[in-house]
C-alpha cells in the first residue's frame, strides 16, 4: 500500500470515528468533494488537509433574472449607469482575473464579462474599473418549464436547465484559473437541438472628446469573434475573443457593419470559449510614472495572449477543462467544512432569504453565507491576478462606484480577514504582488508626507523614511495618508502581512516581505509621532476615517485610530525582531516609543474614547458613524483583549453606544469586534441583521450599492466566532450563539498554523482535533479542557501541561494530528 494511500485512509477513519453525529435527514450530500485527499510531502508529513464537504451548496433560483438594462439617470456611490437587476439577481462566477454574471434567461441570454485590469479614467481621475463586454444568446425560447438557475458553490460552477418543447436543455458556465478561459457548454436531451445566435456587444464606447473616452471594434472570422479597442486615459489596449464549438449542425458568421454574430443551427452541443486581457502590467514603473497615459505602453497588445488561451483550451476540450478547473478549485474550497445540522431548505435562495428577513431566521442560510463568501474570495483573488477590490472582479458599470479600487481604511483589509483562518491564505498572494509593485511609490510618498507634516524627521534619502499609503487607491494610482484618514491606513494594512505569518509560520515570507514592510511602516509612523507633554507621543496630524465635525473632515493629534495602529505595528515589529533575533537602534526606538503611546482612553460615559480631547461619547463627529476605527484595536488589532477588562468593558459600551444602524461592511466589522468580546449573541444579531438589511438574493451585499467586503466581512466574523487564536492560545467556540447549538467545522486555521476542527452539541464541545502543519507548542483553551483525553491520531495518549481547568499545553509535531475527546478520559 502506497504512503499517500495509507494517510487518507487513516484520515478517512479517524474522520467517521469522529463524527458521531448522523446526517439530518433530508441533507443533501454531496459527492462532489468525495475523492479530496491530504497532501503530503515525501516524508509523510500532511501538508494539507482536504476535507470532503457534508452537503452541496448552491444558490438557485426557479426563474431567469430580470434584465431591464442600465439605467444612466441611477447614480450609486457616484457610479452609472446602475443596474438593478444585475446586481440583485444575476449569478456571479470568477477566477481572479475575469468575473462574469449569468442571467439565466431563455429568451436573449445575458453573460456580463468584467476583466479586472480594464480601467477607464473613473471617479477622481485617478482610475476606475469598468465592463469588459457583454455576451448575449438569442434562443428565443419562451415560456419554459421545469426551469433552474444555480451556482454549486462546491464546484464554482453556473447551471441553467430547463424545458422546452419537451426537450431538455442545459447549461454549464465556469472560470477556469489554470487555463484563464470562460467556459459555457450548451446541451439538449435530444440530438439537433441547440440553435442560438451569439450577439455580443461592446459597451461605453466613447469618442476622444467624451470623458471616459474608449474606442472598440468587433471582427468575425469563422468560428470567431474578436472584440478590441483603446481607452485613452491610461493607453489601454484591450482585446477579448469568443470562439463558438458546435458538435453537429451548422454554424453561419456574419458581419453588419461594426456588428459581429455567429449563429448555430440544429447543432448536438455547443461549447464557447471566452479569453479576455488588455496591455494592462503591474509594475514598479506603473506607480512612478505620474503622467497617466504613459502608464501602459500602447505598443504592448494582447492580441497573442487571448489568442493563445483560446488555442490551448479548444485543445483541451471541455471535459479536460472542466476537470482541470475543479481540480484547482476544489483543492482550495474542500479544506473547510461547517454545518450547524440543518436540513437543507427546498425553496429557492431568493424565497429563503426572504423568510428570513420577514422572520424566519434560518441557520442554514447562516451557513450558507460561510461557503458562499469562500466561494467569491476565490473567484476573485489569485496569485498572478490583481488583488479583490470594493466589488471583487465584477462590474456592469462604466463608472464603477469608488472605482472599485482598493481603499485602505478598511475595506482592502477587510477583504482578506476571513483568508486567513478559512483556510484560503494564498488568495493573500495578489496583495503581496501588488504591495511589492508600489513600494516604491509608497516610499516617495513617505517623504513627500514627512516634508509637510512633520519635515524636521525627514531623512534626505526617502530609503530612510520608511513607506505610506493613503485610502484610495486602484491598480494605476497610490496615495499618501491625509484628509479623512490619517497615517493609521499604513498599519491596518501591515496588519495583513502580519497575520498572514501567524497563520501559516512561513519563515521565508517573514524574512523577505513581512519583516520590511512591517520595519518600513515602522519607520515611517516613528516619524510621524510629535512630542505631547513631558511623556507622550502623537500622530499629527492626525484623522479617525471619514469623521466629520460641522461638515469638514476633522482634523486633530492622537487620534485613537492612529494612535493604536502604530501601537500594532510597532508591536508586530518587535514581535518579529524577537523571532528572528534582530537587536538594533531602530528596535530600541520602536521600544521605546511604545510605552508613549497611550494608545487607549476611556470617556466620562466609560467609551472608548475616539479622539483624545473627547470627554462624553459623540461630542465629536456621528454618533452612529459606520466606521468603529477606534475599535481596530479590539479588532482587527489585538491591543484591546480579555487581559485588559477595563478597556473590554468600554469596547462593549462603544459597541452599544454606536449601535448597529449602518451600511453593509460596517455591519460585519461590528460583527467582529462582537466576536472578539466573546459575546456570541451581540455578533449573532449583528449578523442577522446584516443578513436582512444589507443581503441581496443573489447574496452579494451592499453597502449600498454592492460591496464585496461585506460578504468577507461576515465570512470573517462567522470563523471567529467558531476559533479565535489572537491572544497566544487557541480558543473554539470563543463565540458560539444559541442559534448554532450544535454542529461541527473542519479545516478552520488558528495562529501558530494549526488547522482546528471540532464537534459541539447543545452548546457544548464534544470533540475537538488539531493538525499540527509547522509543529511548536499547541495551546488551548476551552472550559474544562484539562480534564479532556488527550491522544494522537492512532489513539495513544499524548502528554500534556495544564496550570488550569480551562487551558491545556503541548508539544506538537509537524504534520501530526491531536484528538481532544470529552466525557472522560
Amino acid at each position: 500500500m502506497s504512503l499517500l494511500k495509507s494517510i487518507y485512509i487513516v484520515g478517512l477513519f479517524v474522520s467517521i470515528a469522529l463524527n458521531t453525529t448522523q446526517p439530518v435527514k433530508g441533507q443533501e450530500q454531496s459527492n462532489s468533494n468525495s475523492s479530496s485527499v491530504d497532501v503530503v510531502n515525501e516524508s509523510g508529513e500532511i501538508l494539507q488537509r482536504n476535507i470532503p464537504s457534508a452537503r452541496i451548496y448552491k444558490i438557485w433560483d426557479d426563474r431567469p433574472a430580470p434584465n431591464r438594462g442600465a439605467d444612466f439617470n441611477i447614480k450609486k456611490a457616484r457610479g452609472y449607469p446602475y443596474d438593478e437587476d444585475w446586481e440583485l439577481h444575476s449569478y456571479p462566477i470568477g477566477n481572479g482575473f475575469m468575473g462574469a454574471n449569468i442571467f439565466g434567461r431563455t429568451d436573449m441570454e445575458r453573460i456580463q464579462l468584467t476583466e479586472k485590469t480594464l480601467a477607464n479614467e473613473g471617479l477622481y481621475g485617478i482610475g476606475g474599473l469598468t465592463s469588459f463586454a457583454e455576451i448575449n444568446l438569442e434562443f428565443n425560447h419562451e415560456n419554459p418549464s421545469k426551469y433552474s438557475r444555480s451556482v454549486n458553490i462546491n464546484e464554482a460552477i453556473a447551471y441553467v436547465h430547463y424545458t422546452h418543447d419537451g426537450v431538455a436543455y442545459k447549461r454549464e458556465h465556469f472560470i477556469s484559473y489554470p487555463d484563464n478561459i470562460l467556459v459555457i457548454r450548451l446541451s439538449a436531451s435530444k440530438k439537433g437541438k441547440i440553435s442560438f445566435t451569439l450577439k455580443p456587444e461592446i459597451p461605453y464606447l466613447r469618442d476622444s472628446t467624451q470623458k471616459n473616452s474608449r474606442t472598440g471594434q468587433m471582427d468575425v472570422n469563422n468560428n470567431l469573434i474578436t472584440l478590441s479597442g483603446f481607452i485613452d486615459h491610461f493607453s489601454e489596449n484591450y482585446e477579448g475573443q469568443i470562439k463558438v464549438i458546435n458538435q453537429g449542425g451548422t454554424l453561419t458568421a456574419s458581419q453588419n457593419g461594426d456588428k459581429s454574430e455567429i449563429s448555430v443551427s440544429k447543432a448536438n452541443s455547443v461549447v464557447l470559449l471566452v479569453a479576455a486581457a488588455t496591455n494592462y502590467e503591474l509594475s514598479e514603473t506603473l506607480f512612478l510614472e505620474d503622467v497617466h497615459h504613459k502608464k501602459l505602453n500602447p505598443e504592448n497588445l494582447p492580441h497573442n495572449k487571448v489568442s493563445n488561451r483560446i488555442k490551448f483550451a479548444a485543445e483541451k476540450g471541455f471535459e479536460q477543462l472542466k476537470a482541470t478547473h475543479l481540480k484547482d478549485y476544489k483543492s482550495l474550497f474542500s479544506r473547510v467544512q461547517l454545518s450547524f445540522y440543518t436540513e437543507t431548505p427546498k425553496v429557492t435562495t431568493r424565497k429563503l432569504l426572504q423568510n428570513y428577513q420577514s422572520g424566519t431566521n434560518h441557520p442554514y442560510l447562516e451557513e450558507l453565507m460561510f461557503h458562499y463568501g469562500r466561494y467569491l474570495l476565490i473567484s476573485t483573488s489569485r496569485k498572478g491576478a490583481l488583488p479583490c477590490g470594493l466589488q471583487g472582479v465584477w462590474s456592469q458599470y462604466e463608472v464603477t462606484p469608488f472605482t472599485g479600487g482598493f481603499w485602505h481604511n478598511i475595506n482592502v483589509q477587510m477583504n482578506y480577514w476571513g483568508a486567513f483562518n478559512t483556510n484560503l491564505a494564498e488568495t493573500f498572494t495578489p496583495y503581496v504582488e501588488f504591495f511589492e509593485a508600489y513600494l516604491p511609490k509608497a516610499k516617495s510618498l513617505a517623504t513627500e508626507y514627512l516634508r509637510k507634516n512633520n519635515p524636521q524627521a525627514l531623512i534626505t534619502d526617502s530609503l530612510d523614511n520608511g513607506w505610506t499609503i493613503g485610502t484610495g487607491t486602484t491598480p494605476h494610482k497610490i496615495v499618501g495618508p491625509g484628509g479623512h484618514s490619517g497615517p493609521g491606513t499604513g498599519a491596518l494594512t501591515t496588519k495583513m502581512f502580519w497575520d498572514y505569518y501567524e497563520f501559516t509560520m512561513d519563515t521565508a515570507f517573514l524574512l523577505k516581505t513581512a519583516y520590511p514592510a512591517i520595519k518600513g511602516m515602522s519607520r515611517f509612523l516613528s516619524k510621524t509621532l510629535i512630542p505631547y507633554g513631558d511623556s507622550l507621543l502623537l500622530v499629527y496630524p492626525s484623522a479617525s476615517p471619514e469623521q466629520k465635525q460641522e461638515g469638514n473632515n476633522y482634523i486633530t493629534a492622537g487620534t485613537t485610530f492612529d494612535q493604536a495602529l502604530v501601537w500594532e505595528n510597532h508591536n508586530d515589529l518587535l514581535k518579529v525582531a524577537e523571532i528572528l533575533n534582530i537587536e538594533d537602534e531602530f528596535t530600541d526606538l520602536v521600544q521605546d516609543q511604545i510605552t508613549k503611546l497611550d494608545p487607549i482612553i476611556i470617556g466620562q460615559s466609560g467609551q472608548i474614547k475616539e479622539f483624545r480631547e473627547e470627554q462624553y461619547y459623540g461630542e465629536i463627529g456621528q454618533k452612529q458613524h459606520r466606521h468603529i476605527s477606534h475599535l481596530c484595536a479590539l479588532y482587527p488589532g489585538t491591543l484591546i483583549n480579555s487581559s485588559t477588562k477595563e478597556w473590554m468593558d468600554a469596547s462593549i459600551l462603544t459597541l452599544d453606544l454606536r449601535g448597529n444602524n449602518t451600511t453593509g461592511w460596517a455591519m460585519a466589522h461590528r460583527m467582529n469586534a462582537r466576536a472578539r468580546t466573546g459575546h456570541g449573541e451581540k455578533a449573532h444579531e449583528v449578523y442577522s441583521k446584516f443578513i436582512k438589511e444589507r443581503t441581496l438574493p443573489n447574496l452579494w451585499t451592499t453597502h449600498p450599492p454592492f460591496q464585496i467586503d461585506g460578504n468577507f466581512g461576515c465570512m470573517a466574523g462567522v470563523a471567529e466566532m467558531l476559533l479565535q487564536s489572537h491572544e497566544g492560545y487557541i480558543e473554539p467556540l470563543a463565540a458560539l450563539p444559541k442559534a448554532w447549538s450544535s454542529g461541527e467545522y473542519r479545516g478552520l486555521v488558528a495562529r501558530g498554523n494549526f488547522e482546528t476542527s471540532v464537534i459541539w452539541k447543545d452548546g457544548k464541545a464534544t470533540s475537538i482535533e488539531v493538525f499540527s502543519k509547522s509543529g511548536g507548542i499547541c495551546r488551548l483553551k476551552y472550559k474544562g479542557i484539562a480534564d479532556a483525553a488527550l491522544k494522537s491520531i492512532l489513539g495513544k495518549a499524548v502528554k500534556f501541561q495544564s496550570s488550569a481547568a480551562d487551558s491545556l499545553s503541548f508539544l506538537s509535531e509537524k504534520g501530526k494530528t491531536y484528538v481532544l475527546t470529552f466525557g472522560g478520559k
